[in-house]
């Protein structure tokens, strides 16, 4: 089983591409604090590179900015490429499934953010979304 639930804040804001094909994909970190503290009494920090595809993307990339914290759920990806040097490197990073806004870098700490970012005259508000899981799917299509 490959999943991963992280909840942190963003040290940069979403840097967007496209892929030659038109597919969206965002990369971004967050800051992720250790459950415990070290021998000095304080919380580690972990850096984790994410990335997300399509419609994920691209709400991450309109809503979510440096400072925020966010609730990610997805998978650990191992990548391995070589530089144009001939050294042979590997990438690890979680690829985004689902995400929950859970607040700004000024706000509350840790609770829910009480109203989404305000929308354009032609855009809804930030929803949570689950971009991960089966289409269309309804209680009438369950078997019990």
């Amino acid at each position: 089983m490959n999943h991963i639930v992280l909840i942190g804040r963003l040290t940069r804001d979403p840097e967007m591409k496209y892929t030659n094909s038109g597919v969206a994909l965002v990369r971004f970190s967050l800051a992720v604090d250790r459950r415990f503290k070290n021998a000095q009494g304080e919380r580690e920090t972990d850096f984790i590179n994410l990335v997300a595809w399509r419609k994920t993307a691209e709400l991450i990339n309109q809503y979510v900015k440096k400072g925020e914290q966010i609730a990610v759920q997805g998978s650990l990806q191992m990548r391995k490429y070589q530089t144009q040097q001939g050294e042979n490197r590997t990438v690890y990073e979680v690829v985004v499934d689902d995400m929950r806004f859970l607040g700004s870098r000024g706000g509350s700490s840790g609770g829910p953010m009480e109203s989404p970012p305000p929308p354009g005259d032609d855009e809804a508000p930030p929803p949570a979304f689950d971009s991960g899981g089966p289409e269309d799917e309804k209680d009438d299509d369950l078997p019990f």
